[in-house]
């Protein structure tokens, strides 16, 4: 059988065709929903999933694969969702008049974001359409979240490295703000305010659209802003008062990863996507635990078969009580869990596959996709409203 494709100004679409009996989506050929499970090392729970893909809707799936709970959002993810401390869904979702500022911003569209009750009545709503990948619910009800904005005149020149797709490009800068539950901006912090653009070079494998690309977030005990940098690769830590870097991992640790999150211990736990790995032949990922003060691994996990385990976009990991990690994979829908041993202890594959619904996603990803920005496991306890039939 040859695969028909659509013409297209840029990367062609796949149209499916119906003349095979043969599934045509690899990845749900190879399996989906519940692919295994050790019920005595794992450390149990239930996953929350909002698919990229999946129209809004967001499940709660138990340890067994099971589908027990579900909220149909206006809006498609933005990119991700959680669970808040008082039990309602906190959402991010894609923002209809979010501009096209370059092509892969079409994957996201963020900044509509919802709280919802577990009965899907929405109850907070706020909206700012420059935001673009990850944010944090705070504990005192604060959103914190990564927005950008056109870089100063003169300055994308200062900036080293990166791809140039016209001489006319703009580059964006991140600008993180936080609000408060009237909608309040309480904090702000520009990139090219504080960090020093030679110190931050932008790898070759990277456009110049976006500098130095905010794709994590999140806050550490002592209150320093983790912030994931995708283009340039590595993890800072912003003082809150000054802005300026306290902690910096850097790109020898770290390959354009995401999702950087403070450990009780101290310690930052993150999603090395490895995209463009120093010295390595292969793509992999990783999920690394960096005591921040030495900037040593002290702990990681990378499949057996490296490149058996590789997402070039996306990706988180999160702690659970019982010290397994939970992993997302998220190119493919894979999400999994892993003990310290690094044993696979739980793994299943999101069953909801369809195209992105903007032409100019499709354009940048084609073909359907089960995909999703990052999902967290919780435990009864969290979901206090849950009722689950025996």
């Amino acid at each position: 059988m040859r695969p028909r494709f659509a013409p297209s100004s840029n990367i062609p679409r796949f149209v499916p065709v119906t003349t095979t009996t043969v599934d045509q989506i690899t990845q749900r050929r190879r399996g989906t929903g519940l692919i295994a499970h050790d019920p005595a090392l794992s450390a149990g729970g239930y996953t929350l999933i909002a698919p990229q893909t999946d129209d809004g809707n967001v499940y709660l799936v138990d340890i067994e694969g099971r589908v027990v709970h579900q909220w149909k959002m206006p809006v498609r993810p933005g990119r991700a969702a959680v669970i808040l401390p008082n039990g309602n869904l906190g959402y991010n979702g894609n923002h209809a008049d979010s501009p096209e500022i370059y092509p892969a911003w079409s994957l996201w569209h963020g900044g509509d974001f919802y709280e919802a009750t577990p009965e899907g009545e929405i109850v907070w709503r706020f909206q700012d359409p420059t935001h673009h990948h990850d944010a944090r619910w705070l504990a005192n009800g604060h959103l914190l979240y990564a927005g950008c904005a056109p870089v100063p005149a003169g300055f994308a020149e200062r900036v080293p490295g990166g791809t140039a797709h016209g001489p006319d490009e703009t580059m964006y800068g991140d600008v993180i703000r936080e609000v408060d539950r009237d909608g309040r901006l309480v904090w702000e912090w520009k990139a090219w305010e504080h960090l020093a653009p030679e110190d931050f070079p932008i790898h070759p494998g990277f456009g110049r659209t976006h500098w130095p690309l905010v794709n994590g977030l999140d806050v550490t005990a002592e209150g320093l802003v983790l912030m994931s940098l995708r283009t340039t690769s590595g993890i800072v830590g912003i003082d809150r008062a000054t802005g300026g870097v306290k902690l910096h991992i850097p790109p020898s640790v770290l390959s354009h990863q995401h999702a950087p999150v403070a450990l009780d211990n101290g310690n930052i736990l993150a999603f090395d996507n490895g995209n463009f790995r120093t010295g390595k032949h292969v793509a992999f990922s990783r999920v690394l635990e960096i005591d921040p003060a030495s900037n040593e691994v002290v702990w990681q996990y990378a499949d057996e078969l490296v490149n058996a385990f590789y997402t070039a976009y996306m990706g988180s990991a999160q702690r659970l009580p019982n010290g397994n990690t939970h992993v997302t994979e998220s190119a493919t829908g894979r999400l999994f869990e892993v003990t310290p041993a690094g044993e696979v202890v739980w793994e299943y594959v999101i069953p909801w596959f369809a195209e992105y619904p903007d032409e100019a996603a499709r354009k940048y990803v084609p073909g359907r996709q089960n995909s999703v920005f990052q999902t967290f496991r919780y435990t009864a306890a969290q979901l206090p409203w849950l009722k689950v039939s025996a």
